[in-house]
């Protein structure tokens, strides 16, 4: 099972605080922990919400909002890409998580859908346009 597992943004990280060197070294050996045991998949920091937008859809429009978001709390200052057996599986990774680097913060997990998810409506031609995604992505 793949899980996004997503770090709130909290006032340091909208503020454009950077990391110390410590921080940035104990992140790095959890990163390191994760890749080793094969659970990483992927992960990045985000820059603040005020270099960011949004894109909002209405009754067939869109408008594009700029940043900074007002609501800290729903913003997102990271992510990694987890694959682990179960969600306690990537619970019992999440809480291995270098305290320091989060902060006054917390983390989200969510799963993320495979395509056995979708069911019937996943037709094969469906299946085969994603398998092509994949294999250009990865490229």
């Amino acid at each position: 099972m793949r899980f996004m597992v997503m770090i709130k943004a909290n006032s340091d990280t909208e503020a454009g605080v950077m990391p110390t060197e410590e921080i940035l070294a104990a992140m790095g050996q959890y990163n390191e922990e994760l890749a080793n045991a094969g659970v990483l998949l992927g992960g990045e920091g985000l820059h603040p919400s005020r270099r960011g937008a949004r894109v909002r859809f209405n009754e067939g429009q869109c408008s594009v909002v700029d940043g900074p978001f007002a609501e800290t709390r729903e913003l997102i200052a990271g992510y990694w890409l987890f694959q682990t057996a179960s969600l306690q599986e990537a619970i019992d990774w999440v809480k291995r998580c270098p305290a320091s680097a989060i902060g006054e913060s917390e983390i989200e997990i969510r799963q993320v859908f495979e395509a056995e998810d979708f069911g019937a409506e996943f037709t094969p031609e469906l299946r085969e346009q994603e398998e092509r995604l994949r294999t250009q992505i990865a490229q």
